[in-house]
């Protein structure tokens, strides 16, 4: 589904990178990933996959809000305890809920997986670029399928679990591992904050969107599909935040942040900006059709 530019709230004006939102796509893959397969699977810079490998995993990769459960792991971790967590640094920003095809190919992170192999399969994926760096929060991704490949390289779906911050570095060969403490969002500041509304509001923005860029595309403006899907407010923002493809620094701005309200207003601003461009947008096209 082509969609359109989102138009970032004044907040994050600095982004350089265009912002598109993706209901159906986990990540996008940005300047640093070598491959893009045809059924819009990211494949990192970890090498080009194979296209019979690429439509295997087409299937599997549907990401949607029945991806984002009400809980991602089970014993959840109280956000005081601190880890030690091998880490995987990656021009992208996963999400809790959020689906994450990797091909694993470099030498230093097939020992990373001959080691979570036997342990328990998480590891954390972190954004990291050249111009700001590696971040200090990012989101724990457990393997849920791996397949070992003939010359040891791994191919691995992940799912994006709990949220963490980096505290002390602990080891950087040949992998990096990180003391962490986990995140979990606060309530509120706002006592009164009705989150649910909240919820549905950037729901029917996101379904704004998507109706006038279909317009704006000459595609049929047929109903959109429920987007919640009964999600919690939480885990609905995350979903959210995971369809902002294009901009990692945004998408990394609302990982951050510890206050499901805060989160959702924010996206609401972006979806809202974005929508009333597309409404000019589709007001000039209508006036002059060719154009």
């Amino acid at each position: 589904m082509a969609l359109p530019q989102l138009i970032p709230s004044p907040s994050s004006s600095s982004l350089s990178r265009k912002l598109f939102l993706n209901p159906n796509h986990p990540l996008n893959p940005n300047s640093g990933f070598s491959s893009l397969s045809s059924s819009g699977i990211p494949l990192p810079s970890l090498a080009r996959n194979r296209h019979h490998r690429r439509r295997k995993a087409n299937s599997l990769l549907r990401c949607s809000a029945s991806s984002f459960s009400e809980k991602h792991h089970t014993g959840s971790p109280k956000s005081d305890d601190v880890v030690e967590l091998p880490l995987f640094p990656l021009p992208l920003v996963l999400f809790p809920g959020a689906i994450l095809p990797l091909q694993i190919f470099e030498f230093r992170y097939r020992m990373m997986m001959h080691t979570l192999l036997q342990t328990d399969l998480r590891f954390g994926v972190i954004y990291s670029d050249a111009t700001t760096g590696t971040a200090d929060v990012g989101c724990v991704g457990e393997v849920v399928k791996h397949e070992r490949l003939v010359d040891d390289r791994f191919f691995l779906i992940c799912k994006g679990q709990e949220r963490f911050r980096v505290t002390n570095l602990v080891q950087t060969k040949p992998y990096l591992v990180a003391e962490v403490t986990w995140l979990e969002d606060r309530p509120s500041g706002d006592g009164d904050e009705d989150l649910e509304s909240l919820a549905n509001e950037v729901e029917t923005y996101m379904k704004d969107v998507i109706r006038l860029s279909n317009r704006l595309n000459g595609k049929p403006e047929k109903e959109t599909q429920d987007l919640r899907r009964n999600l919690f407010p939480t885990p609905f923002s995350f979903f959210v935040g995971s369809t902002f493809e294009g901009a990692p620094r945004e998408q990394q701005a609302l990982l951050e942040l510890e206050d499901t309200a805060a989160r959702l207003k924010r996206e609401k601003e972006t979806l809202r900006n974005t929508l009333n461009y597309l409404t000019a947008a589709s007001a000039v096209k209508d006036v002059f059709p060719s154009s």
